[in-house]
């Protein structure tokens, strides 16, 4: 039998970054109207998605409210904790 030799299919040079998300954890400090203006403000939701997802994290204890890059999610959430929001990056 003679031996194949297999050669790597490479689609991209490109490497894809993982996506992540962005989680707003309740805190008993922050209204919910100052939450809302902040997801507004800071993650470009619309008035509802931001009330929303202000609601789950109250109610849940958290919420995914913004997906993307580290990169992209990086200064988001920088921004949140400027403004005494506690999130993180998962």
């Amino acid at each position: 039998m003679s031996a194949h030799k297999v050669n790597p299919v490479i689609k991209n040079d490109v490497v894809k970054e993982k996506l992540r998300e962005l989680i707003l954890y309740n805190d008993e400090v922050n209204t919910f109207d100052f939450v809302i203006e902040t997801l507004i403000d800071v993650c470009g939701h619309d008035p509802v998605q931001a009330e929303q997802c202000t609601l789950i994290a109250h109610f849940k204890g958290k919420c995914g409210v913004k997906s993307g890059t580290l990169k992209e999610l990086k200064p988001i959430k920088d921004e949140m904790i400027n403004r005494k929001l506690t999130v993180s990056i998962k």
